[in-house]
């Protein structure tokens, strides 16, 4: 005991050498056998929280980064301004109307997060604070909303607050004509739907590995122990959500997993009835589910690699003999990501080609056209649509030199608004940029897009630093959007490119299957090939690229690094998701067991021979590294700070060059780091501090005496 208290104040007290001798954490072996294989983790006491010398090697961490970043802190500051400078401190979004009020949050210089207003019937009205997350954060370390659901008559409003960053949520009912709080209920989690009565609303729960799992139904002024359990989903491999359909008509309640779907209904005149299974849930088929007038649209891959749309009238729920009809049909270049119903059209978002377009069809004559964009390269969302009956659909749009523009596109007369646009305060002239699309050539003939950023003219002669981002999990598509905080790169030589690797879906579904379970290695040999490729067309070198990713693009840079150090300049991992093997060993961690879907179960020698060969941990050798920042949050609930605190730890004790290897660790923070837009950009400016260190753009520290 005595020896742990000694080391512990060690850490804490000696932060001051950090800049010479970089923390050490003491190995503690614990030894496993897995399918043969003898496992030692050293490091694996670093999970205790509440285990003080935990603490204290994480603050020590901390004093060795501030060390050896010091030199940067002017550096910081003024990438700090320049970021702030790009934003309009004191700015509103597009208002949207909603049952006869016009719902909008704006910001205001100097505080940190939204206030939430509406107008009742037209713009001109008096402004009515709904919320003032402001207030609601006063005193707190850390500030999130899970939740914000206003009822039909416009009178309650339900809200979840988190303050722990461990997505804790209370959910409160707030009398918007009296400010009153009339009901909380604590312990819940993300999802709400109201039923017309305006007085009963479905929330959630969820089990011990944060997993949605619970919908119950709470009467207002009710006690909890009244509220009554309406759905529960005990397989560990599905998660529920519940919402409220936009035609107002159903309280949907989906139990989706990754390779399957269950999804029942409840009327909202009905509360109290019993739920419905839409479609009874089968291996390997996916769906979702949106409300037309009079009917059902089915979204699914059964018989559809690439999606397809399905329709059921209304009349036809539940019955024996309901029978779904194509309503869309499956193309096999042609990639269904969603659908937005409304009553008198549909708009379906499309992704051919690696970019979306919009779909647009009149159900008064089932004729159909595509809202297209010019850009080589971009981004487009469905904006928030609340109203059903309507013939307004709104969208934003930008590309890598076009900021955020928010449209309202006439679904009739197919003409497009531009309501609003990203103000840049500092100045910004997107003619002094360039926006390219390539296509790397991956090892097994494969062509992964790349889409790049860089100032116009930059001369293609290997001497340009650049920021290479990925992803490419989940299926999660990384668009090609507008990022003002990366001018402070590009503004200064860098080239910013995403390599938009397997794994995720640009290129339809396939592209996600390629990159998951027993083909995941594909993700990470698309982003080396993408990489070999941007430097064989002389956009970079090997001693100027800077990699980035995080949380399951934190996995991507640790399998990265561990497969080609030589490759790479630095490396930024946010949040990584590192230790793959012990993590999916553990169900009782959150989104453990949902995602043996994802990775794979290392219980099943198989699949543990396969993700053995990638596990970032698992595979750090002695030999030499790029220089790493690696960044953590303490309160992270989807990846344990101590996955990068292993890896970092190990990595320390392995690697044999004298490159930085940095650990910065947000104890306040969640998984998106910290909760305040101010923060949040300071953060930015240190991890570009960071970058531009690496390559030699930063100022040099001063020479030890």
């Amino acid at each position: 005991m005595r020896t742990r208290i000694a080391l512990a104040l060690l850490l804490v007290l000696a932060p001051c050498a950090a800049a010479q001798s970089p923390p050490v954490a003491r190995a503690v072996p614990k030894i496993d056998t897995l399918h043969g294989e003898v496992r030692q983790d050293d490091y694996f006491w670093l999970r205790d929280k509440k285990n003080p010398e935990v603490m204290a090697y994480l603050e020590a961490e901390n004093g060795y980064t501030a060390a050896g970043m010091k030199h940067t802190e002017a550096l910081q500051e003024q990438l700090y301004r320049e970021i702030l400078g790009r934003i309009k401190e004191t700015d509103l979004t597009v208002p949207y109307r909603r049952d006869g009020f016009w719902y909008y949050n704006r910001t205001e210089q100097g505080k940190s997060y939204p206030i939430f207003c509406r107008k009742p019937g037209t713009l001109d009205a008096p402004e009515e604070v709904i919320l003032d997350q402001n207030a609601l954060a006063e005193g707190k370390k850390f500030h999130a909303l899970g939740g914000f659901d206003v009822s039909p008559d416009a009178r309650l409003l339900l809200y979840l607050e988190d303050t722990t960053a461990f997505r804790e949520y209370t959910l409160y009912v707030k009398d918007l004509g009296t400010g009153r709080l009339t009901d909380s209920i604590a312990g819940v989690w993300n999802g709400t739907a109201w039923a017309d009565d305006n007085r009963t609303f479905f929330y959630m729960t969820a089990d011990s590995a944060k997993r949605g799992n619970t919908v119950w139904r709470h009467v207002i002024g009710a006690p909890r122990a009244q509220d009554v359990k309406v759905f529960q989903e005990d397989n560990v491999l599905n998660d529920v959500s519940v919402f409220r359909s936009r035609s107002g008509k159903y309280v949907f309640m989906p139990a989706d997993g990754f390779t399957s779907s269950e999804w029942r209904v409840i009327p909202t005149a009905s509360p109290a009835a019993e739920p419905r299974v839409i479609a009874p849930r089968r291996p390997s088929v996916e769906y979702s589910v949106e409300h037309g007038d009079g009917f059902f649209l089915l979204y699914t891959n059964d018989g559809a690699r690439n999606f397809r749309i399905t329709r059921l009238a209304e009349s036809d729920l539940g019955s024996a003999t309901a029978r779904w009809t194509d309503w869309l049909p499956h193309r096999d270049s042609v990639f269904v990501e969603g659908v937005d119903a409304f009553k008198g059209y549909v708009v379906v978002s499309e992704r051919s080609g690696g970019l979306r377009r919009l779909r647009v069809t009149d159900l008064a004559n089932s004729r159909s056209h595509y809202v297209t964009f010019p850009e080589v390269a971009y981004g487009v969302f469905p904006a928030n649509n609340p109203e059903f009956d309507t013939r307004t659909f709104r969208f934003s749009y930008s590309s890598l030199v076009t900021p955020s523009s928010v449209y309202d596109y006439d679904l009739r007369d197919r003409t497009r608004l531009l309501k609003k646009r990203q103000e840049i305060p500092s100045g910004y002239d997107g003619n002094r940029y360039e926006v390219r699309r390539l296509m790397a050539p991956a090892r097994d003939g494969i062509q992964v897009p790349v889409s790049v950023l860089l100032q116009r003219g930059t001369p293609l002669d290997g001497t340009r630093p650049l920021l290479l981002y990925a992803y490419g999990s989940y299926g999660t598509t990384i668009e090609p959007t507008f990022n003002s905080a990366v001018l402070s790169l590009v503004d200064r030589g860098f080239i910013y490119a995403i390599a938009h690797i397997r794994g995720g879906q640009e290129m339809g579904r396939q592209w996600y299957d390629d990159g998951k379970m027993m083909r995941k290695m594909n993700t990470f040999r698309d982003y080396i090939d993408v990489a070999e490729d941007l430097v064989r067309r002389r956009y970079t070198s090997p001693e100027r690229l800077v990699a980035q990713g995080g949380s399951a693009g934190g996995l991507l840079m640790g399998a990265v690094v561990n497969m080609r150090p030589d490759l790479l300049r630095a490396v930024v991992a946010d949040v990584p998701f590192v230790d793959v093997i012990n993590t999916m060993l553990d169900a009782s961690l959150p989104l453990t067991a949902q995602e043996w879907e994802q990775w794979g179960n290392p219980h099943a020698a198989e699949q543990y021979a396969y993700m053995r060969q990638y596990s970032p941990y698992d595979n750090i050798e002695a030999k030499a590294y790029p220089w790493m920042l690696v960044t953590t949050s303490f309160n992270d609930s989807q990846v344990m700070y101590w996955e990068p605190a292993k890896w970092v730890a190990r990595l320390r004790s392995r690697k044999t060059d004298a490159h930085p290897l940095y650990f910065k660790i947000n104890l306040a923070g969640g998984h998106g780091g910290s909760s305040g837009r101010y923060d949040r950009m300071r953060e930015t400016a240190f991890r570009y501090a960071f970058m531009l260190d690496a390559v030699g753009l930063a100022p040099r520290p001063a020479p030890t005496p």
